[in-house]
Protein backbone atom coordinates (compact mmCIF):
# COMPACT_ATOMS: atom_id res chain seq x y z
CA UNK A 1 0.00 0.00 0.00
CA UNK A 2 1.43 3.25 -0.81
CA UNK A 3 1.35 6.02 1.83
CA UNK A 4 2.62 9.56 0.55
CA UNK A 5 5.57 10.98 1.86
CA UNK A 6 6.24 14.34 3.92
CA UNK A 7 6.38 17.48 2.12
CA UNK A 8 7.27 20.98 2.32
CA UNK A 9 6.25 23.18 3.84
CA UNK A 10 4.57 20.93 6.54
CA UNK A 11 0.90 20.47 6.15
CA UNK A 12 -1.24 23.06 8.22
CA UNK A 13 -4.70 22.81 9.63
CA UNK A 14 -8.01 22.82 7.60
CA UNK A 15 -9.72 26.04 8.09
CA UNK A 16 -12.95 26.55 10.84
CA UNK A 17 -15.74 24.89 10.62
CA UNK A 18 -19.47 24.47 12.16
CA UNK A 19 -21.23 21.75 13.07
CA UNK A 20 -24.32 21.06 10.42
CA UNK A 21 -26.14 18.76 12.87
CA UNK A 22 -25.39 18.33 16.83
CA UNK A 23 -27.84 16.78 19.30
CA UNK A 24 -27.64 13.76 22.49
CA UNK A 25 -28.08 10.56 21.53
CA UNK A 26 -29.40 8.21 24.54
CA UNK A 27 -27.57 5.06 25.43
CA UNK A 28 -29.23 2.15 27.33
CA UNK A 29 -28.99 3.68 30.55
CA UNK A 30 -28.47 6.88 32.57
CA UNK A 31 -25.85 8.68 29.67
CA UNK A 32 -26.89 10.85 26.62
CA UNK A 33 -23.96 11.24 24.35
CA UNK A 34 -23.48 14.50 22.82
CA UNK A 35 -22.47 14.60 18.77
CA UNK A 36 -21.70 16.57 16.55
CA UNK A 37 -21.34 16.57 12.79
CA UNK A 38 -19.35 18.75 10.35
CA UNK A 39 -18.56 18.91 6.72
CA UNK A 40 -19.96 17.86 3.93
CA UNK A 41 -23.21 15.49 4.29
CA UNK A 42 -22.40 13.04 1.51
CA UNK A 43 -18.72 13.01 2.24
CA UNK A 44 -16.91 9.99 3.40
CA UNK A 45 -17.24 9.32 7.27
CA UNK A 46 -14.91 9.62 10.08
CA UNK A 47 -15.16 8.81 13.27
CA UNK A 48 -13.18 10.80 15.84
CA UNK A 49 -12.52 9.87 19.11
CA UNK A 50 -11.31 11.96 22.09
CA UNK A 51 -8.47 11.08 24.39
CA UNK A 52 -8.32 10.35 28.16
CA UNK A 53 -10.48 8.53 28.58
CA UNK A 54 -12.36 11.82 30.31
CA UNK A 55 -11.50 14.26 27.61
CA UNK A 56 -13.89 15.97 25.72
CA UNK A 57 -13.89 16.92 21.62
CA UNK A 58 -13.34 20.50 20.63
CA UNK A 59 -13.67 22.86 17.73
CA UNK A 60 -10.02 22.00 16.73
CA UNK A 61 -10.75 18.53 16.49
CA UNK A 62 -12.87 19.41 13.19
CA UNK A 63 -10.04 20.59 11.49
CA UNK A 64 -7.99 17.72 10.70
CA UNK A 65 -10.40 16.61 8.08
CA UNK A 66 -10.41 18.42 4.14
CA UNK A 67 -14.62 19.36 4.96
CA UNK A 68 -15.39 19.25 1.13
CA UNK A 69 -14.34 15.28 1.12
CA UNK A 70 -15.37 14.39 4.99
CA UNK A 71 -18.31 14.01 7.05
CA UNK A 72 -16.95 14.48 10.40
CA UNK A 73 -18.77 12.66 13.58
CA UNK A 74 -17.83 13.67 17.01
CA UNK A 75 -18.90 13.22 20.10
CA UNK A 76 -18.09 13.15 23.58
CA UNK A 77 -17.76 9.96 25.62
CA UNK A 78 -19.52 9.11 28.39
CA UNK A 79 -19.20 11.45 31.35
CA UNK A 80 -17.50 13.72 29.31
CA UNK A 81 -17.98 17.11 27.98
CA UNK A 82 -21.05 18.37 26.45
CA UNK A 83 -22.44 14.22 27.53
CA UNK A 84 -24.95 13.81 30.42
CA UNK A 85 -24.38 13.29 33.50
CA UNK A 86 -21.15 15.14 33.99
CA UNK A 87 -18.32 12.66 35.18
CA UNK A 88 -20.40 9.42 35.29
CA UNK A 89 -18.72 6.55 36.13
CA UNK A 90 -22.11 4.13 35.99
CA UNK A 91 -21.71 1.79 33.19
CA UNK A 92 -19.04 3.12 32.00
CA UNK A 93 -16.11 0.72 30.05
CA UNK A 94 -14.16 0.56 27.21
CA UNK A 95 -17.35 -2.10 25.74
CA UNK A 96 -20.26 0.19 27.06
CA UNK A 97 -18.65 2.91 24.74
CA UNK A 98 -17.98 0.41 21.67
CA UNK A 99 -21.44 0.21 22.38
CA UNK A 100 -22.41 3.52 22.08
CA UNK A 101 -20.18 4.04 18.77
CA UNK A 102 -21.98 1.22 17.33
CA UNK A 103 -25.15 2.80 18.41
CA UNK A 104 -24.13 6.42 16.61
CA UNK A 105 -23.44 4.53 13.54
CA UNK A 106 -26.31 3.24 13.19
CA UNK A 107 -28.30 6.35 13.96
CA UNK A 108 -26.44 8.23 11.59
CA UNK A 109 -26.82 5.79 8.90
CA UNK A 110 -22.74 4.59 8.07
CA UNK A 111 -21.93 1.09 7.17
CA UNK A 112 -18.41 1.66 7.22
CA UNK A 113 -16.31 4.78 8.65
CA UNK A 114 -12.52 5.54 8.74
CA UNK A 115 -12.02 6.06 12.53
CA UNK A 116 -9.37 8.87 13.92
CA UNK A 117 -7.77 8.52 17.28
CA UNK A 118 -5.13 9.92 19.40
CA UNK A 119 -3.89 8.65 22.59
CA UNK A 120 -6.25 6.73 24.60
CA UNK A 121 -8.45 7.76 21.38
CA UNK A 122 -5.86 5.44 19.68
CA UNK A 123 -6.59 2.71 22.25
CA UNK A 124 -10.30 2.88 21.72
CA UNK A 125 -10.00 3.07 17.86
CA UNK A 126 -7.83 0.08 18.34
CA UNK A 127 -10.59 -1.92 20.55
CA UNK A 128 -13.31 -0.76 17.95
CA UNK A 129 -11.52 -1.97 15.27
CA UNK A 130 -10.81 -4.96 16.59
CA UNK A 131 -13.91 -6.10 17.88
CA UNK A 132 -16.44 -4.60 14.73
CA UNK A 133 -13.26 -4.60 11.87
CA UNK A 134 -16.07 -5.15 9.67
CA UNK A 135 -17.30 -1.47 9.51
CA UNK A 136 -13.85 0.24 9.80
CA UNK A 137 -12.98 1.32 6.06
CA UNK A 138 -9.13 2.75 7.78
CA UNK A 139 -7.45 3.71 10.69
CA UNK A 140 -5.97 6.87 11.51
CA UNK A 141 -3.86 6.75 14.79
CA UNK A 142 -1.71 9.26 16.75
CA UNK A 143 0.19 8.23 20.29
CA UNK A 144 -0.18 5.01 20.28
CA UNK A 145 -1.61 3.64 24.09
CA UNK A 146 -2.12 0.10 24.28
CA UNK A 147 -3.28 0.52 27.99
CA UNK A 148 -0.73 -1.89 29.58
CA UNK A 149 0.45 -2.23 33.06
CA UNK A 150 3.82 -1.21 31.70
CA UNK A 151 2.97 2.14 30.51
CA UNK A 152 0.90 2.91 33.71
CA UNK A 153 3.89 2.16 35.64
CA UNK A 154 5.65 4.32 33.47
CA UNK A 155 3.48 7.14 33.57
CA UNK A 156 2.29 7.41 37.03
CA UNK A 157 4.31 5.63 38.85
CA UNK A 158 8.18 5.76 37.88
CA UNK A 159 9.48 6.90 34.45
CA UNK A 160 8.70 9.79 33.24
CA UNK A 161 9.16 11.36 36.44
CA UNK A 162 12.29 11.63 36.03
CA UNK A 163 12.47 13.39 32.66
CA UNK A 164 9.97 16.14 34.49
CA UNK A 165 10.72 16.21 37.75
CA UNK A 166 9.35 19.30 38.55
CA UNK A 167 5.83 18.58 37.21
CA UNK A 168 6.05 15.18 39.59
CA UNK A 169 6.59 17.21 42.75
CA UNK A 170 3.38 18.94 41.69
CA UNK A 171 1.46 16.03 41.28
CA UNK A 172 2.36 13.92 43.88
CA UNK A 173 1.99 16.41 46.26
CA UNK A 174 -1.82 15.97 46.91
CA UNK A 175 -0.66 12.13 48.37
CA UNK A 176 0.66 11.61 51.44
CA UNK A 177 4.39 9.97 51.70
CA UNK A 178 3.04 6.78 52.97
CA UNK A 179 0.68 6.12 50.18
CA UNK A 180 2.76 6.99 46.93
CA UNK A 181 3.71 3.57 47.02
CA UNK A 182 0.49 3.25 44.67
CA UNK A 183 -0.20 6.36 42.96
CA UNK A 184 -3.27 5.43 41.15
CA UNK A 185 -4.72 3.84 43.98
CA UNK A 186 -4.50 6.81 46.13
CA UNK A 187 -5.75 9.48 43.68
CA UNK A 188 -8.71 6.47 43.31
CA UNK A 189 -9.61 7.06 46.77
CA UNK A 190 -9.70 10.80 47.05
CA UNK A 191 -11.18 10.69 43.03
CA UNK A 192 -13.91 8.76 43.86
CA UNK A 193 -14.82 10.22 47.56
CA UNK A 194 -17.06 11.86 48.92
CA UNK A 195 -15.09 15.08 50.18
CA UNK A 196 -15.81 17.50 47.14
CA UNK A 197 -12.65 19.86 47.97
CA UNK A 198 -10.35 17.30 47.82
CA UNK A 199 -11.90 15.80 44.40
CA UNK A 200 -10.85 18.98 43.01
CA UNK A 201 -7.95 19.30 44.57
CA UNK A 202 -7.04 16.18 43.62
CA UNK A 203 -8.50 16.07 39.69
CA UNK A 204 -6.80 19.16 38.91
CA UNK A 205 -3.42 18.00 39.90
CA UNK A 206 -3.98 14.59 38.12
CA UNK A 207 -4.82 16.39 34.95
CA UNK A 208 -2.42 19.31 35.24
CA UNK A 209 -0.13 16.40 35.70
CA UNK A 210 -0.75 15.08 32.01
CA UNK A 211 -1.21 18.55 30.78
CA UNK A 212 2.30 19.66 31.71
CA UNK A 213 3.60 16.88 29.99
CA UNK A 214 2.57 16.40 26.48
CA UNK A 215 4.88 18.80 24.99
CA UNK A 216 7.97 19.09 23.81
CA UNK A 217 7.73 22.57 25.54
CA UNK A 218 7.32 21.07 28.61
CA UNK A 219 5.20 22.28 31.54
CA UNK A 220 5.11 25.86 30.16
CA UNK A 221 2.66 25.05 27.24
CA UNK A 222 0.12 23.33 29.57
CA UNK A 223 -3.21 24.07 28.05
CA UNK A 224 -5.72 26.00 30.43
CA UNK A 225 -8.13 23.36 30.19
CA UNK A 226 -6.18 20.84 32.26
CA UNK A 227 -6.22 23.22 35.40
CA UNK A 228 -10.37 24.00 35.09
CA UNK A 229 -11.95 22.14 37.40
CA UNK A 230 -14.87 21.16 35.63
CA UNK A 231 -12.92 19.64 32.79
CA UNK A 232 -10.50 17.90 35.27
CA UNK A 233 -12.98 16.14 37.81
CA UNK A 234 -14.16 14.34 34.63
CA UNK A 235 -11.09 13.77 33.09
CA UNK A 236 -9.43 12.43 36.47
CA UNK A 237 -12.14 10.99 37.78
CA UNK A 238 -12.53 8.19 34.57
CA UNK A 239 -9.18 8.34 33.49
CA UNK A 240 -8.60 7.53 36.66
CA UNK A 241 -11.29 4.77 37.23
CA UNK A 242 -10.29 3.27 33.51
CA UNK A 243 -6.51 2.77 34.36
CA UNK A 244 -7.07 1.14 37.69
CA UNK A 245 -9.27 -1.20 35.88
CA UNK A 246 -6.81 -1.99 33.63
CA UNK A 247 -8.79 -0.82 30.60
CA UNK A 248 -11.70 -3.19 31.23
CA UNK A 249 -9.41 -5.58 28.99
CA UNK A 250 -9.96 -9.23 29.67
CA UNK A 251 -5.52 -9.41 30.19
CA UNK A 252 -2.62 -7.78 30.26
CA UNK A 253 -1.62 -6.54 26.44
CA UNK A 254 -4.65 -7.72 24.71
CA UNK A 255 -4.49 -5.25 21.69
CA UNK A 256 -1.00 -6.56 20.72
CA UNK A 257 -2.55 -10.62 21.75
CA UNK A 258 -5.68 -9.16 19.32
CA UNK A 259 -3.51 -7.56 16.51
CA UNK A 260 -4.55 -9.89 13.74
CA UNK A 261 -8.06 -9.42 13.88
CA UNK A 262 -7.45 -5.81 12.29
CA UNK A 263 -4.18 -6.47 10.38
CA UNK A 264 -6.45 -5.95 6.88
CA UNK A 265 -7.54 -2.47 7.78
CA UNK A 266 -5.46 0.15 6.35
CA UNK A 267 -3.66 2.04 9.02
CA UNK A 268 -1.55 5.46 9.35
CA UNK A 269 0.37 6.35 12.92
CA UNK A 270 1.28 9.40 13.62
CA UNK A 271 3.68 9.18 16.84
CA UNK A 272 6.10 12.11 18.17
CA UNK A 273 9.23 10.70 18.75
CA UNK A 274 9.27 12.52 22.39
CA UNK A 275 6.39 11.38 23.28
CA UNK A 276 6.77 11.01 27.29
CA UNK A 277 3.06 10.43 27.75
CA UNK A 278 2.77 7.14 25.36
CA UNK A 279 6.58 6.45 24.77
CA UNK A 280 7.53 5.44 21.29
CA UNK A 281 8.02 1.63 22.49
CA UNK A 282 4.24 0.89 22.08
CA UNK A 283 4.12 2.63 18.79
CA UNK A 284 6.52 0.20 17.66
CA UNK A 285 5.48 -2.97 19.18
CA UNK A 286 2.49 -2.32 17.62
CA UNK A 287 4.36 -1.74 14.24
CA UNK A 288 6.33 -4.69 14.79
CA UNK A 289 3.41 -7.01 15.48
CA UNK A 290 1.65 -5.01 12.40
CA UNK A 291 4.61 -4.42 9.68
CA UNK A 292 1.76 -3.13 7.09
CA UNK A 293 0.39 -0.33 8.94
CA UNK A 294 2.63 3.03 8.58
CA UNK A 295 4.46 4.00 11.33
CA UNK A 296 5.11 7.93 10.88
CA UNK A 297 7.71 8.99 13.41
CA UNK A 298 7.58 12.63 14.12
CA UNK A 299 11.35 13.56 15.01
CA UNK A 300 10.70 16.79 16.99
CA UNK A 301 7.30 16.16 18.37
CA UNK A 302 6.15 15.17 21.64
CA UNK A 303 2.61 13.71 22.76
CA UNK A 304 0.15 17.21 21.86
CA UNK A 305 -2.02 16.75 18.48
CA UNK A 306 -1.29 20.57 18.39
CA UNK A 307 2.38 20.20 17.43
CA UNK A 308 3.58 21.14 13.81
CA UNK A 309 4.96 17.73 12.61
CA UNK A 310 1.97 15.30 14.39
CA UNK A 311 -0.62 17.85 12.65
CA UNK A 312 1.81 17.56 9.13
CA UNK A 313 1.58 14.05 9.81
CA UNK A 314 -2.01 13.74 10.69
CA UNK A 315 -3.35 15.84 7.74
CA UNK A 316 -1.48 13.68 4.96
CA UNK A 317 -2.93 10.52 7.08
CA UNK A 318 -6.78 11.85 6.63
CA UNK A 319 -6.01 13.13 3.18
CA UNK A 320 -4.54 9.75 2.27
CA UNK A 321 -7.93 7.77 4.12
CA UNK A 322 -9.62 10.28 1.73
CA UNK A 323 -8.61 8.29 -1.22
CA UNK A 324 -8.89 4.77 0.00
Amino acid sequence: MAFPAPSEPRRDLYPEIEPFASGWMQTDGVHEIYYEECGNPQGRPVLVLHGGPGGAVNPGMRRYFDPARYRIILFDQRGCGQSRPHASLENNTTWTLIEDIERLRERCGVDKWVVFGGSWGSTLSMAYAITHPERVMALVLRGIFLLTKKELHWFYQDGASMIFPDAWERFVEPIPVAERDDLMGAYHKRLIGEDQVERARCAVAWSCWEGETVSVEGPSAKPDKFADPTFAVAFARIENWFFTNAGFFPEDGWILKNVDRMRHIPCWIAQGRFDVVTPIAGAWALHRAWPEAKLDIVPDAGHASSEPGVIDSLIRATDWAANL
